[in-house]
């Protein structure tokens, strides 16, 4: 995948593509990527990229002219191009997997208070909200959602990791432990460390019910629930009900 940044500050996107498993997805070729700095589309001495807003109001807002030449030289709106905003699709698991099988991406990163309606008229896709707030860098939704896309290109991360992450299969992610056995006199669960592969396997479904019925219901009314997941909700109110997430 070929990932190009549209922002006025690469420097703080920069890191991430040099570190960690993004890294080594570069590495491995995998993973393209290009920082661009839309002030170097700018054509006045002062690289002016933002102006007051038409209609009055408060802060400023991203000149087109900057925007679009960057997003010419990008290849938009031939790539699908995304724009991170509040205002936006609401971004989820479905939606990265969805984004994942686009050989490139455009991604513009908004900054004052936005960009101009037109540039996104002509240019953009998707417009993706990461959540219900309002930051003040578009280079951190950015950054949110490059993350939750690259990761589930084939090859970057083993298949076996992802097959049980929260979301998928409608739940959220077990309760995992590592050594030592006994901390703070707090002991690994004995099912964990039993060698009975089917009664952990059993445990740990058990427990991702648990907490998708404490943190987030809602995802079990999308979920297909087979008869073995509707016994273990039966069986966990029948216990006394939903226990405390480990």
């Amino acid at each position: 995948m070929k990932l190009t940044v549209l922002t006025l500050f690469p420097e703080i996107l920069k890191g991430f593509f040099e570190s960690s498993i993004m890294k080594r997805a570069v590495e491995r070729g995998l993973v393209t990527y290009d920082l661009v700095n839309i002030r170097d589309y700018a054509t006045d001495k002062h690289h002016k990229c933002d102006d007051e807003v038409y209609g009055g109001g408060a802060g400023m807002l991203m000149l087109p002219g900057p925007l679009g030449r960057a997003l010419d030289a990008a290849g938009s709106p031939g790539v699908r191009t995304v724009f991170v905003t509040p205002g936006g699709r609401l971004f989820n698991q479905a939606y990265a997997r969805d984004l994942a099988r686009e050989p490139k991406l455009v991604i513009l990163c908004g900054r004052y208070e936005g960009v101009d309606q037109r540039i996104v008229d002509k240019y953009v896709s998707d417009e993706i909200s990461i959540g219900d707030y309002v930051l003040s860098s578009g280079e951190v939704a950015a950054l949110a959602v490059v993350d939750a896309v690259y990761r589930l290109i084939d090859g970057v991360i083993t298949g076996e990791s992802l097959a049980e992450e929260s979301f998928e299969g409608g739940l959220l992610e077990y309760p995992q432990y590592t050594r030592p056995a006994l901390y703070d006199s707090i002991p690994v669960p004995d099912v964990l460390v039993s060698g009975h592969h089917a009664n952990i396997t059993r445990w740990r479904l058990k427990k991702r019910l648990e907490k998708t019925l404490a943190y987030r219901p809602e995802l079990l009314s999308d979920a297909m629930l087979s008869d073995d997941l509707r016994g273990l909700i039966e069986r966990i109110a029948a216990e006394g009900g939903i226990d405390e997430p480990d």
